[in-house]
């Protein structure tokens, strides 16, 4: 690089550090020391090679690789803030042996910053060309302590366990056993995962057989995590209409009977409002993982533009808005929104529902809505722990058991303090 390109480079990333910091003070959490010295340290543009500054530098994922035929990212460069909220989560010590499923080289520089001489860095990932090019971007900017393998994550890497942390960075379902052999008692795993269809990065305290405890939850999202681990929920669609279909993805949720369904969506819509108001910068994600927890029928709306444009549905979020099936089977509700009618500085959570029981479960779900506003909304999050996937039901904590291939989520909501 020039000495300008040089130059240019260091005042991008100590801008991004500075955006860095400030984000994770807004929300409370300040970034440690080392992340920070860490973050100022690596030079991000070695990881995305022939992409302009102000691109690499600016906050945001960067896809590194897509399926040819599909278009779905198969490999990404995460968010910077993503990054450093993970990397504070895992508190990485100097000295401490680390694990990173899923490569790239950026994050596992930055865990070779954090663990230094004395500690140990492991990236694996399933794909090969991932590991060829962490290999290639590593060396060129003289990490090359850090060992890479082309391993499926799902069995982790036992050659260099024992490990005190671990850290995936791909979008997980469920948390496999060899993770658990891996990690020492009392070690961290730090890993994006999905409930019921939501996306929630778990901060999990391993404590022993097999048993972990969430210390932290984070908003986030990710690529899938592939191989052994894979997972993909039903998705039935409730129309045929190219660019203005409406889905339900079904994740941890019920059979339906799409036929039904697809006349309900036919049939004139009921709307229901609640009496639970919004500001519109508000993020109220704490309220869609309360519904998922409570919801016995649960499903996730997904909806084209278009399908909104033509007015076929009016959700909160056209990819995953919270929704329930009714009893009746042939019937749903999804959750809404619109601007106070009497408050400018306000926004109206509701529901629409279709089906011959549309109704019964738009008002069913605004009372959900309305419990989560009076019990929950200025409580803490859930407690969230994970046991083997042959525990008794007798043995579980109180909650709602989410049943994965090898463990068993339970999230147990306490109430407003």
């Amino acid at each position: 690089m020039t000495s300008t390109t040089t130059a240019d480079s260091t005042a991008l990333r100590e801008a991004l550090v500075r955006e860095v910091v400030a984000n994770r003070a807004h929300v409370g959490a300040p970034l440690s020391p080392a992340v920070e010295k860490a973050l100022s340290q690596v030079p991000r543009e070695a990881f995305l090679p022939g992409l302009e500054l102000s691109e690499v530098y600016a906050d945001q994922a960067v896809v590194t690789k897509r399926d040819a035929e599909r278009g779905v990212a198969l490999s990404s460069v995460s968010a910077p803030t993503v990054i450093a909220l993970m990397l504070d989560r895992a508190e990485i010590r100097p000295g401490h042996r680390v694990l990173e499923v899923g490569s790239g080289g950026y994050n596992a520089a930055l865990i070779r910053e954090l663990v230094g001489l004395d500690g140990q860095v492991t990236s694996i990932d399933i794909d090969p060309d991932v590991i060829e090019r962490a290999q290639r971007c590593l060396s060129g900017t003289g990490y090359d302590g850090v060992h890479l393998a082309v391993v499926d994550g799902e069995h982790g890497f036992a050659d260099r366990a024992p490990f005190d942390r671990i850290i995936v960075t791909a979008g997980a379902w469920d948390v496999p056993s060899a993770w658990a052999e891996q990690l020492v008692a009392g070690g961290r795993l730090v890993v994006p995962m999905r409930i019921r269809g939501l996306t929630r990065c778990l901060t999990l305290e391993h404590t022993g057989e097999g048993h972990w405890c969430a210390l932290a939850q984070d908003m986030c999202g990710f690529v899938r995590i592939t191989g052994a681990g894979e997972h993909w929920e039903d998705m039935p669609y409730l129309n045929d209409t190219d660019g203005q279909r409406v889905g339900l993805r079904l994740e941890d949720g019920p059979d339906v009977d799409t036929e039904a369904l697809r006349a309900a969506l036919t049939q004139e819509p009921v709307t229901a409002w609640s009496q639970v108001l919004v500001a519109y910068d508000e993020a109220t994600d704490a309220q869609d993982l309360w519904l998922a927890t409570v919801i016995d029928a649960w499903a996730l709306l997904t909806a084209d533009p278009g399908a909104v444009k033509a007015k076929l549905v009016k959700p909160t979020w056209n990819h995953g808005t919270p929704a329930l099936i009714a009893p009746d089977s042939a019937s749903f509700a999804y959750r809404t929104l619109r601007r106070h009618p009497d408050r400018e500085d306000r926004w109206q959570f509701g529901a629409i529902g279709h089906g011959p029981s549309g109704l019964a479960a738009a008002e069913r779900l605004c009372a959900l809505m309305q419990e989560w506003d009076r019990d929950h909304r200025n409580g803490p999050d859930p407690d969230i722990t994970l046991v083997p996937a042959d525990t008794p039901d007798d043995q579980l904590p109180p909650g709602r058991a989410v049943n994965k291939r090898h463990t068993r989520m339970v999230l147990h909501w306490t109430g407003t303090p």
